[in-house]
């Protein structure tokens, strides 16, 4: 066997400078340093996934675009939630207890927002210029101008993030929602229009503004929306050009309405003058038939109590009541005069020439 060759010594150390030596220590305190501040990075990477939901708030949480949960756990509640940190996860926040609201001027004539919000109805040309002024037509074919402001409520998040989302985008679900629910309510305005007559549109604004809430509710069920309507405000207005004929209409309705209302008071007048007259004249009557009732019932107790006399004696009877009723006739009379009668007992005849008034002797004529 071949003898192994001896291994060589090392070199003998150099010795490192002290520049070099600085170098080395100041090269390792920096990258204890950048450590440091990777975990701090790292920490507050892990960290940043925590989210909060406000109270009036639910959230979807999004890994990759697709939810965590399903059914009712893909909704978080209010309070703080964990999720990995962005691009990983996404959070969409839906807004369920506050109310949205949509501005329909689709059907409005133009009008600046500092006109709109000082009232102020711009000038009207000859025309209506239908490139810049909306309109909708109304049953019976006449045109006016309306607006509606329609406030809701959010019942289904889930719907509203993943059927309106814009481009697969589900933070877009919210304007995309808002989009169609006006596209809804500029729908039921023309429906509305359609179905009511002019003066119904301006002069019945409530009746108008209840048919266009109930086609809003239709519409929202139909496409289910997933929405609550609050509330809608409608407005209806004429065309500019016809405010002066629209005021002669309206002055004409108004003492119409005033006419008809003091026809009414002066009917109701007269009704309850006739009710009172009618009631007074009942009372008369009853209180008359009482007391014609109560006569009567004396009279008939009285006869029930002569009868018997009657029947015993007659001719007694008679006489007594002939004394008595001659009794009251002559008891107030100043003057009485008593007829002898005949030795036979027949009564003697007397005539008298009695005038109902006093005969006027006429003027003698004057002698020629």
């Amino acid at each position: 066997m071949a003898a192994k060759a001896p291994v060589p010594p090392p070199p003998p150390a150099q010795p490192i400078d002290a520049g070099a030596q600085a170098l080395a220590d100041a090269l390792h305190s920096s990258f204890g340093i950048v450590k440091f501040v990777m975990l701090l990075l790292f920490l507050a990477f892990l960290f940043s996934g925590f989210f909060t939901v406000g109270p009036r708030e639910q959230a979807i949480l999004l890994r990759f675009g697709k939810p965590q949960g399903e059914g009712d756990k893909v909704l978080l509640g209010p309070g703080i939630h964990f999720g990995l940190p962005y691009p990983i996860d996404e959070v969409v926040r839906i807004p369920i207890t506050e109310v949205q609201e949509v501005r329909s001027r689709t059907h409005w004539f133009f009008q600046t927002p500092v006109q709109e919000a000082q009232g102020e109805i711009p000038f009207a040309g000859p025309t209506l210029n239908p490139e810049v002024d909306g309109y909708v037509l109304t049953g019976d074919g006449n045109i006016l101008h309306t607006k509606a402001v329609l406030r809701y409520r959010i019942e289904d998040p889930v719907r509203c993030v993943f059927e309106f989302s814009s481009g697969g985008d589900q933070a877009y679900g919210l304007n995309g929602l808002s989009n169609a629910v006006l596209n809804v309510l500029d729908n039921a305005l023309v429906y509305a229009a359609a179905q009511s007559r002019v003066d119904q549109a301006l002069f019945e604004r409530t009746a108008f503004q209840d048919a266009v809430q109930r086609r809003v509710n239709q519409l929202v069920q139909a496409e289910q929306l997933g929405i609550a309507v609050e509330q809608c405000v409608v407005e209806t207005r004429q065309p500019r050009q016809l405010d002066t004929a629209f005021a002669n209409v309206t002055t004409a309705g108004q003492k119409a309405r005033q006419a008809l209302t003091e026809a009414l008071t002066y009917r109701d007048k007269k009704l309850n003058e006739a009710a009172g007259e009618a009631a007074a004249r009942r009372n008369t009557a009853q209180a008359e038939r009482n007391d014609m009732l109560a006569k009567l019932n004396g009279d008939a107790k009285t006869f029930q109590e002569v009868l018997p006399r009657y029947r015993a004696n007659p001719a007694l009877f008679r006489q007594q009541r002939l004394a008595e009723t001659l009794g009251r006739a002559l008891a107030g009379v100043d003057y009485k005069m008593y007829l002898p009668s005949h030795p036979d007992g027949r009564p003697l005849e007397l005539r008298l020439n009695l005038n109902r008034a006093p005969v006027k002797s006429k003027p003698e004529s004057p002698q020629p």
